[in-house]
Order: structure tokens, then C-alpha cells, then sequence
């Protein structure tokens, strides 16, 4: 597929491409914003995601390309950058929204290139050496479709990083208000997998040692009781940064995962990240 730079320093599809806002929102990516460096969760997933792709990538001579479909406002790019710099060979951030695509533009560091996709027919070729899907899938009706077309675009060997919210017990109004469709077990992965054509190298949970606060605030008692306003509210609450004390203390506790969830595997977790390698 052919893209073209615009003035915004954009590269759109010779094909326009529709943000579908039933899968997420474009009003969600001001406050995502606003999120991505200082709340306890992000925080805690980058970290994991970081010890992941530096074992994956160990003894690799080569400086790989790499791309986060589906990557929002691009917290995830500006984290790597700011961590592994010179690591790679170039970063791209893609989305279909162009909204996010703009606001990505006053974060990501120079060079980082801006794709606006569908990840559903991406057109790439063998283009990327890694690429990222983080959170994504939960939102897409055809999950393995966006897998099947992310491992398209990877060369061979090529490595897709993907996390997603795990486990059906954890369902709750917070995923009706952030419109997921599904939760993950790791054989789920192992599916997608075989019906994407890639292989799975890991599947592991991670936000296990928070996983029963997490229960609690999301089923304690009453919340039963409230109407879909009330309860609309009470996910927006919890969408925002907490307090600093409390934010830094789950953060803390968030972060002593990762190298304890990098040596076992946690038997479950609210959180989900699958390793899938292009054959």
C-alpha cells in the first residue's frame, strides 16, 4: 500500500481509512493522554513489556524496525525511545485515528514516523522486524484477522508483541465502559496464533500481585445496585490518575512484578502478554 506524507507530517493511505469509534473512542484519547506516563498501571505494563522485548532481543546485532499498531497517542514509543535509545533502527506509531495520530505528534521524539492505518489491511509486506499490539484486540471483532495482518507486515523471524486484558472472571463494567469484547487465557493466544500463522515463543499474566484489590473495586458490594449512569461514572473514576500516594504505592508494587514475573509464571493476572514470531 502506498502512503503519502501530508502537512502534518502524516503519512496517510492512498485508500482513506475510517477511525471506528465503536471499537474506541476518540473522545477516550485526551485523557489516555494525560495518562500514559503517570498512572500506576501504564507505568507497571511498560516496565513488564521492556523486560519482555530486551530478553527477545538479546544477542540481536541488528537495529530493528519497529511499529505499534494501533499505538493511540504514543506513550508506548516515547517510553521506549526514552529507555532504549539507539536500540532501533526507526519507530512508527499507527492508528487510524487521526485525531490520536496529531496529539502523538507533541510526544513521540524526533524521527519517530506516523502512520494512519485500518489494522485490518495494513498492505505492508515483510516491512517490520517487530511490531506491537498493546491492548488492541480486545476491541476488534475479528482479533485474529488484526493478528493475521500485523504478521503480514513482519519479515521473517519478525517478532509481535501483544498484550490484552486476561482471565473472563475478572469481567466487569469497566470493560463494558471500555468496550472490550473479551478477556484472554493464554490458550486463547495459542489460537490466535495458529489461526494467524505465527508461533507463539511465551504467554504469561502479569498484574497478578494486584489482581485481588483489583477484584475487589470492581465487584464490591453495591456496585450491583447502581444504574448504567452511576456505573458509567464510577468507570470514568477509575480511568483517571489516583491520588500521588496511592498512585506510587500501587506503581511500586506493580513494578516488583517484573522481574519475579519474567522467572515464574504467575498462574493468573487481569493482564495478558503473548510473544508470537513470524515462521
Amino acid at each position: 500500500m502506498e502512503y503519502i506524507l501530508d502537512q502534518d507530517g502524516i503519512h496517510q493511505p492512498m485508500t482513506p481509512v475510517r477511525h471506528r469509534d465503536e471499537e474506541y473512542e476518540e473522545s477516550g484519547f485526551a485523557l489516555l493522554l494525560a495518562m500514559q506516563e503517570r498512572h500506576f498501571w501504564y507505568r507497571g505494563r511498560h516496565r513488564f513489556l521492556l523486560r519482555a522485548l530486551d530478553g527477545h532481543l538479546a544477542g540481536t546485532r541488528t537495529m530493528p524496525e519497529a511499529i505499534d499498531l494501533g499505538g493511540g497517542v504514543g506513550g508506548w514509543l516515547r517510553y521506549l525511545a526514552t529507555r532504549r535509545p539507539g536500540r532501533f533502527g526507526s519507530l512508527a506509531l499507527a492508528d487510524s485515528s487521526l485525531l490520536a495520530l496529531r496529539m502523538a505528534g507533541d510526544v513521540l521524539p524526533a524521527g519517530t514516523e506516523r502512520y494512519r492505518v485500518d489494522l485490518m489491511d495494513l498492505g505492508w509486506r515483510e516491512r517490520w522486524d517487530v511490531a506491537f499490539l498493546l491492548d488492541v484486540i480486545e476491541h476488534l471483532p475479528d482479533d485474529a484477522g488484526a493478528l493475521r495482518e500485523a504478521g503480514r507486515s513482519l519479515r521473517p523471524g519478525g517478532l509481535l508483541f501483544v498484550t490484552a486484558p486476561a482471565m473472563p472472571r475478572f469481567w466487569s463494567y469497566n470493560d463494558e465502559y471500555a468496550r472490550h469484547l473479551r478477556r484472554y487465557v493464554r490458550q486463547d493466544l495459542a489460537h490466535l496464533a495458529e489461526q494467524a500463522g505465527l508461533e507463539l515463543h511465551d504467554a504469561r499474566y502479569f498484574m497478578f500481585l494486584l489482581s485481588p484489590l483489583y477484584w475487589l473495586s470492581r465487584h464490591r458490594p453495591g456496585i450491583d445496585a447502581l444504574d448504567e449512569r452511576q456505573r458509567q461514572e464510577l468507570a470514568r473514576r477509575s480511568h483517571q490518575v489516583p491520588a500521588w500516594p496511592i498512585n506510587e504505592a500501587l506503581a511500586a508494587v506493580f513494578g516488583a512484578e517484573t522481574p519475579l514475573g519474567h522467572r515464574i509464571r504467575f498462574p493468573w493476572g487481569t493482564s495478558i502478554l503473548g510473544v508470537f514470531r513470524k515462521p
